[in-house]
């Protein structure tokens, strides 16, 4: 193990698991040598790792990732596209050699384009690959651990009227009109829409099973008049309920058709996940307890159902008036009549604790 200097650059050489290994180190040679004793520590401790002999181009590793991701992920569809915004920043370089500067310079031509909270979206895949890519050996670190997420503006999330609804779905058309449809009468979620299959339908005991699921966990979800219409007016054309022009594949995204039809309507800032919140909330509204509703949108706690429960002061009232009638019909509760004032009544009790 030794230094030596090349030019202005002080450089060091040592042994590791039978490799001889020269790096640079510093312009100056004290911190060469300080450099050089903290590789013979690591390496006598066994915390040193090699640099990686493995190169791949970030292309061909994006390939081996997706091909795992569609075993491996339920929502594989969308690291797909991810990795499509991704590959014209970092096409013909070595993952080995992609550093933290490399991604700000992504989030900055990114955020010219598109919000932060999609740019995050895209940094969460990214360090997904990265991390992969330690566990094969094809990196040594993760750089997008070094890179900070960006600030995202809280989303308010939008529940739509019956009004709007009727607009929302008169303007639709064609698919868009049906997956509309099936978002608001059973708060399925947009990509267990888009993926649902034809023998995943049970038309004689009226129930949708959705087997790729955001918990992993097989949930069925009734299915009402107007869904059993709508699946019954969409045409066989392959496995996929919404099958796409080629045999065996089906629509992954509708965002400009259903931005589109938004914007032709009036109705701003909605995305497709609020008619999830739409149907989630309307069932709440109309007297569906939480634990029923928590069973179809398929949470796992039913704390995250919660959000729904808007109290209203008509809600209230009715509350309270469903507990009075309980009294009232009894024949076994003597009740306290509003205009008299019994002996003993509550009228008195809260008179006397007056006085």
């Amino acid at each position: 193990m030794a230094i030596y200097k090349v030019g202005e650059m002080w450089y060091i050489d040592y042994y590791c698991e039978g490799r001889r290994i020269r790096e640079p180190a510093s312009k100056k040679e004290a911190e060469a040598r300080e450099m050089l004793e903290a590789r013979k520590t690591d390496i006598k401790r066994g915390e040193f790792r090699l640099p990686s002999k493995r190169r791949i181009k970030f292309e061909k590793y994006a390939q081996e990732y997706l091909e795992y991701a569609k075993i491996n992920k339920r929502s594989w569809e969308r690291d797909r596209v991810i990795i499509g915004h991704l590959m014209p920043h970092f096409k013909g370089m070595s993952l080995s050699k992609i550093n933290p500067r490399h991604i700000e310079i992504y989030k900055r031509d990114r955020l010219k384009k598109v919000k932060p909270s999609t740019i995050n979206r895209e940094l969460t895949v990214f360090k997904a690959m990265f991390s992969l890519a330690k566990k094969w050996k094809y990196a040594n670190e993760n750089p997008v651990k070094e890179v900070r997420f960006l600030q995202e503006t809280q989303y308010i999330m939008k529940i739509l009227s019956e009004k709007e609804i009727r607009r929302l779905i008169n303007a639709s058309k064609g698919y868009l009109k049906a997956i509309i449809l099936m978002a608001l009468n059973t708060a399925m979620r947009k990509g267990e829409i888009l993926n649902l299959r034809w023998n995943d339908v049970d038309f004689f005991k009226e129930y949708i099973c959705i087997k790729e699921t955001k918990s992993n966990v097989i949930r069925k979800i009734p299915m009402n008049s107007v869904v059993t219409a709508t699946l019954k007016s969409i045409e066989r054309k392959g496995d996929y309920v919404f099958s796409g022009r080629k045999p065996g594949e089906h629509y992954t995204d509708i965002f400009y058709y259903f931005k589109a039809t938004c914007k032709k309507v009036g109705i701003e800032d909605l995305r497709f996940h609020d008619l999830r919140h739409t149907a989630a909330t309307l069932m709440v509204t109309k007297g569906i307890d939480l634990v029923t509703v928590s069973k179809i949108l398929g949470h796992s706690d039913i704390t995250m159902t919660m959000k729904y429960a808007h109290p209203t002061p008509e809600n209230k009232r009715n509350a309270v008036n469903a507990l009075g009638s309980i009294f009232i019909k009894s024949e076994n509760v003597d009740t306290i009549q509003p205009q008299e004032k019994k002996e003993g009544d509550l009228t008195s009790l809260l008179s006397d604790s007056k006085n």
